[in-house]
């Protein structure tokens, strides 16, 4: 798994609108004591419940496979002229 040179910001993009969408499923805000793992975590889960994108096999369900998960969700979601999709 090679690391874009955008992969933080696509993280910090794929956050934002995957905690937007988990407080639309009546989700409560995350608070201040949750760990960004925990919420990448708890976010990925919820995507996958709502088949919105495949789960991981289990052997390769982990935090760093999690996160690349979440880029490729986020990077199907922007236009191909997103900037920070080039």
């Amino acid at each position: 798994m090679k690391a874009g040179k955008h992969d933080t910001k696509l993280l910090k993009l794929a956050m934002e609108i995957g905690m937007g969408y988990a407080q639309k499923r009546g989700f409560d805000d995350f608070g201040k004591g949750i760990s960004p793992k925990d919420k990448i975590e708890c976010i990925y889960r919820l995507l996958v419940q709502d088949n919105l994108i495949q789960p991981l096999a289990e052997d390769k369900d982990d935090g760093p496979n999690r996160k690349h998960k979440l880029i490729l969700w986020i990077s199907k979601q922007l236009p191909k002229e997103h900037e920070l999709l080039n």
